[in-house]
């Protein structure tokens, strides 16, 4: 995914994990980020998960799963409607080299969320062990082409209607509270007991401990993406721990939980039973 100035900054909010638990964090009135030096600290979670789209250099997926311990990749598969065109060719290596694999679509403005979900199912080509993930961020190269939260319940309604199950939701915690990001904004807050409350959350923080988005304030995070594919812009963490051997520029994440409980989780996202829109 594409990873802007935004997601990187200092020090924020204590966070803590429980096996087989989505990760929580205690969060008092946002704070303003300021800029802080950590040497090495402690990752919470698995850090097993990689994300990537047809600008990250893929050289080895077996290299990953043994040199860095990558157990899944997810892909970008679409983008409006456009399509990435190293979707099949990397999840056909991905699965060769037995990782988990999982495609997501970055939404976008210019056409409506169930349009969108329509052309991503079509690009994804999901199977029951296609990880889904709704990427709801800001724009970076066309801010005004951001995906607004109407869209983002409409794609999700879609993708539940037809699957049978809620897509993973990745956004910055900012994004999704409603603020402005980019000079755009989502146009409203997520809100707690919402639809897209109601997916699991792939949070988007780099900082050295992360901060939840309000709607998910006691649910918690399942997955943490902690450094982005730039060494520059892509978070304080040092270029040891955000490296992948085998892959290029690729961003890292951290599961909430047991190698175990991240195999038994990937195909068994909540069901659309239960959201109260």
């Amino acid at each position: 995914m594409r990873r802007r100035r935004v997601l990187a900054g200092g020090l924020a909010l204590a966070v803590s994990a429980c096996a087989g638990e989505p990760a929580r964090t205690i969060r008092p009135p946002r704070p303003k980020a300021t800029p802080g030096m950590v040497d090495e600290p402690a990752l919470v979670g698995l850090n097993a998960v990689i994300d990537l789209h047809h600008a990250n250099g893929v050289k080895s997926f077996a290299a990953a799963r043994d040199g860095s311990g990558v157990l899944a990749v997810i892909h970008k598969a679409s983008e409006g409607d456009w399509q990435d065109p190293r979707y099949e060719e990397r999840r056909a290596a991905a699965l060769d080299a037995g990782l988990l694999w999982g495609a997501y679509h970055f939404g976008t403005r210019q056409h409506p969320g169930r349009v969108q979900a329509r052309m991503f199912l079509a690009a994804a080509r999901p199977d029951p062990a296609t990880l889904l993930v709704l990427d709801l961020e800001p724009n970076g190269r066309a801010p005004a082409n951001s995906m607004r939260i109407e869209a983002a319940e409409e794609f999700v309604r879609e993708i539940a209607d037809t699957t049978g199950r809620l897509p993973l939701l990745y956004t910055p915690p900012a994004w999704a509270d409603g603020e402005a990001m980019a000079g755009q904004s989502l146009g409203g807050a997520v809100e707690p007991g919402s639809i897209l409350a109601a997916c699991d959350l792939w949070l988007a923080d780099y900082r050295f401990e992360p901060e939840l988005p309000r709607a998910w304030g006691t649910k918690g995070w399942r997955l943490w993406q902690y450094a982005g594919d730039d060494a520059v812009v892509g978070g304080p963490f040092r270029d040891r721990t955000r490296a992948v051997r085998g892959v290029e520029r690729g961003n890292r994440s951290v599961f909430a939980g047991s190698r175990d409980q991240l195999y038994g989780w990937w195909t068994g996202l909540p069901s659309r039973q239960g959201t109260t829109s």
